[in-house]
């Protein structure tokens, strides 16, 4: 159980409820940046971008690593101050990560898109941060979509120059 039992509590309908949650978020937010759309595949993009059947399958085990890394900061105790702080935090982060697909797909707006992904950057460290100072795991969990982000920026930052 070591992963979803947090200071000897389990609760997998808490969850599994996030898991839905967060992946639905993100579900919508790909619905209304209508990114399933061929107009990516139309982008002129640097050498280094992925296929395109690699975004959905990375973001559905980001999403899921998140839920599991709010999970167990959710379960680790009572709400105190710092979980407040880094469940707010958290959900500051998931709104800009659900904002940026309207931007860059729906209105193609690469260098908006560009700066809320940089702004999603600094909240994605805040959280980690603050998700470390209440459970360990939860802040590594965190750290594959810091990864993936900082790539992503990487990526928007080239369309949006190759693409003006």
């Amino acid at each position: 159980m070591g992963i979803f039992t947090v200071r000897g509590k389990t609760n997998i309908l808490l969850l599994l409820l996030l898991i839905v949650v967060i992946e639905t978020i993100g579900i919508v937010s790909g619905f209304l940046g209508n990114s399933a759309s061929t107009q990516f595949e139309g982008l002129i993009k640097p050498g280094f971008s992925p296929p395109s059947w690699v975004f959905p399958v990375v973001w559905t085990i980001l999403y899921f690593l998140m839920a599991l890394a709010l999970y167990r900061v959710l379960l680790g105790g009572g709400m105190g101050k710092d979980r407040k702080q880094a469940v707010l935090i958290f959900g500051i982060q998931l709104f800009l990560n659900f904002i940026w697909t309207p931007i860059f797909f729906g209105f193609n707006l690469y260098g908006a898109a560009f700066l809320v992904l940089l702004l999603l950057l600094v909240f994605i460290l805040w959280t980690t941060i603050a998700f470390s100072k209440i459970d360990k795991l939860a802040a590594l969990l965190m750290i594959p979509y810091i990864i993936w982000v900082s790539f992503a920026g990487l990526l928007n930052y080239y369309i949006w120059i190759l693409n003006r």
